[in-house]
């Protein structure tokens, strides 16, 4: 290819193809973000972000806008739960910060312990909740990719493309876009991945699901919340004329096809058995199954895959968006290194290798979850099992923080007990915390002992590294952190015991070879 365009081209502009479009800007690679869509998607679809999402968020200075969203979720499931404590329901409270759901199994918050420290090294992003529509979020990011100079085109679908060793060749009905790399971020039936090649096995769907916010009549032995019948599952609520309901009879014959009142009504009807319930108008409806599969790799030379292109599964637990957030992370920083010629491609192996297992947890977190809701005599003898372990202090602190993603961490080189972890949002003598550290994109070098010899073993990396000499009260056993620009830290060093030689092949590892000076 003897001209590029841009240096990445990003195939969806859901949440995860924004984010990821963001990421790469913030690392200096010229990006075009295309999707298919005139507009933003408004159908009901992923209603949460988990604590990993709300961290990633909050530190690239996106938190006020999320908690705004958050609050007025909140709000507006108040308001449901007081319309049904007026039909003789029980007594309406606001929404817990950190609670959701096992196989519709609810989660007491008040039996959660947050006593393990990694919840309180959470930072402010811990406190925002998890309630942020799939909508809401996606246009939080497209004014920030907006603010980034991210060009995102609409309206306009790729049709194919031909990569080859130097770039990549992408089609659209407006013409051809060359590019030196194409990022698949265009959902489970990606286009990208298919023509690309990716292997694709998991299991196959046996539920058909519908979720969807409808005008209701005949509603009032509808119960609030998650209920098991004979039949399958049905949701009612969080907020009015939201309905969700499983049935265990096999997939859709045709997921593609319009989604009327009738097939909603009768659908709803047979899982609630309350024949009365009527669906007037439908606002917004999709169908869903619990087909799980997931991509052998992320990668196959200049195309990459992200969110849902490289991974499918039920949405229980809410896990999806947050899973292609988290990809979009991961990815970003890696890329735009390769782009910009200070990172040897060799780092994009990386990607495949962190995120996969995180990918792989989560689609057995949902066919878990798709064991304990079948309505078979087996599956409810396990679920009672399960709903008693739930309704301990021990299991709802489990299932909690499983849900929220607190445990997600990467495998990388290293001993401290802080290394492959995200980075505690610690509060620095200047009254600043390390999430406001990572705004800008960049890896950083934390330096908390004012150790000069440390810096000196970091020099040479220009942009690519900022390095701040800041104490931290509260950490005192805590000498230095590198973390990477995802937030997870790559070395780390005690006060006691530890020293620095380990820094200059960490910084080499993640951030290239130095162009300067003996680090």
């Amino acid at each position: 290819m003897t001209t590029i365009d841009y240096d990445v081209v990003v195939a969806g502009a859901g949440p995860v193809g924004l984010f990821l479009g963001c990421e790469l800007a913030l690392g200096g690679a010229s990006v075009l973000v295309i999707e298919r869509l005139t507009e933003v998607d408004e159908t009901i679809k992923a209603g949460a972000i988990n604590i990993p999402s709300a961290v990633a968020l909050y530190r690239r200075g996106l938190l006020p806008e999320l908690a705004a969203v958050w609050e007025a979720a909140r709000q507006r499931v108040f308001a449901f739960r007081q319309a049904g404590e007026n039909r003789g329901g029980p007594e309406a409270k606001l929404p817990p910060k950190f609670a959701g759901h096992f196989a519709g199994i609810m989660m007491d918050p008040d039996l959660f312990d947050g006593s393990d420290p990694a919840w309180a090294e959470v930072g402010p992003a811990g406190d925002t909740g998890l309630g942020v529509p799939q909508a809401a979020l996606e246009r939080i990011l497209a004014r920030h990719a907006e603010g980034l100079g991210v060009q995102v085109r609409r309206g306009v679908e790729l049709t194919g493309f031909d990569a080859d060793a130097d770039g990549v060749a992408v089609h659209t009905a407006e013409g051809t876009i060359r590019a030196g790399w194409l990022v698949g971020c265009d959902g489970g039936r990606s286009t990208v991945r298919k023509l690309a090649g990716f292997d694709f096995p998991g299991t196959d769907p046996e539920i058909t699901g519908y979720q969807a916010v409808v005008e209701l009549t005949g509603a009032e032995r509808l119960r609030q919340g998650w209920n098991t019948t004979d039949t399958g599952t049905y949701v009612h609520g969080p907020f009015p004329g939201r309905i969700l309901t499983v049935e265990f009879d096999g997939p859709p014959a045709d997921r593609s096809a319009p989604i009327t009142a009738q097939e909603l009504q009768a659908s709803l009807r047979r899982v609630t058995e309350v024949p009365e319930v009527a669906v007037t108008e439908v606002h917004s409806a999709t169908r869903f199954t619990d087909n799980a599969r997931q991509a052998t790799e992320y990668r196959k030379g200049r195309v990459l895959i992200a969110g849902d292109a490289a991974h499918v599964h039920s949405p229980f637990g809410g896990q999806g968006l947050n899973l292609g957030l988290g990809d979009a992370m991961n990815l970003g920083w890696k890329l735009a290194a390769v782009v910009r010629g200070t990172a040897p491609e060799s780092l994009l192996d990386s990607y495949t290798a962190e995120r996969h297992p995180i990918g792989a947890w989560v689609l057995d977190w949902t066919r878990a979850q798709i064991a304990v809701m079948r309505p078979d005599r087996h599956a409810r003898a396990l679920r009672r099992v399960v709903t008693d372990l739930a309704l301990t202090t021990t299991g709802t602190t489990y299932l909690v923080s499983k849900i929220a993603g607190i445990w997600q961490r990467y495998d990388l080189p290293g001993d401290h007990p802080l290394t492959g972890a995200s980075a505690p949002d610690l509060v620095l003598a200047d009254g600043s915390r390390l999430g406001d550290q990572l705004r800008s994109g960049r890896a950083l070098l934390l330096d908390l002992a004012d150790d000069p010899e440390l810096r000196a073993r970091a020099e040479g990396y220009g942009d690519r590294l900022q390095i701040r000499t800041l104490a931290c009260p509260d950490r005192p056993d805590l000498r230095a952190l590198f973390v990477r620009p995802d937030g997870f830290v790559a070395w780390a060093a005690d006060t006691e015991g530890t020293d620095t030689k380990g820094l200059p092949e960490a910084l080499e590892r993640w951030l290239g070879t130095p162009t300067t000076g003996d680090a």
